[in-house]
């Protein structure tokens, strides 16, 4: 019994520590550097006491399986738990040439900021429209596009920082 608690606890020591690595490098990336190192004193806290236990016992191969395991695992759920936390604003870019007026009306009335420029394409005449928006919305953005022009072509990209403008709240 003894043992196999101390596979649980390297197990979940090292998910716990790489999923806080991955949020970790998210904020620097982000430029909060208090977050981040916040996060980076308590992640190291934790693989310290994993590696530990590892280096401790490394006449039995589970200790290394366990570590591992969480190290793998530790990396999905660091993946998944950023996806759900949707942090940080996104820029698009909307590509259509089908009723863009009325699209640029049905994404204001949605609570996006939209600019319109004018493009020329492999077909010819196409607007870009320029959306920033929090990455929570990404999704009501995409169903708003997708409810208007299948064929639109999108593009999304991270953005530091946003200044300036309209970046209004989601309207219900």
């Amino acid at each position: 019994m003894e043992a196999l608690l101390g596979y649980l606890l390297i197990f979940v020591a090292r998910l716990t520590d790489v999923s806080m690595a991955t949020i970790r490098m998210i904020m620097v990336v982000k430029g909060k550097r208090v977050i981040a190192a916040c996060i980076g004193f308590v992640e190291v806290s934790i693989y310290v006491v994993a590696i530990g236990k590892v280096l401790s016992g490394m006449d039995n191969p589970l200790n290394v399986l366990a570590y591992a395991s969480g190290f793998a695992t530790g990396n999905y759920v660091g993946i998944f738990l950023e996806e759900k936390m949707a942090l940080g604003n996104i820029i698009a870019q909307v590509i259509s040439d089908y009723e863009v007026e009325k699209l640029v009306e049905k994404l204001r009335n949605v609570g996006f900021g939209v600019t319109v420029i004018e493009g020329y394409g492999r077909e010819g005449i196409r607007y870009i429209l320029n959306v920033s928006l929090q990455r929570k919305h990404l999704s009501r953005l995409y169903q708003t596009v997708e409810e208007h022009d299948k064929k639109a072509f999108v593009t999304v990209t991270d953005a530091r920082a946003i200044r300036g403008g309209y970046f209004a709240g989601m309207k219900k």
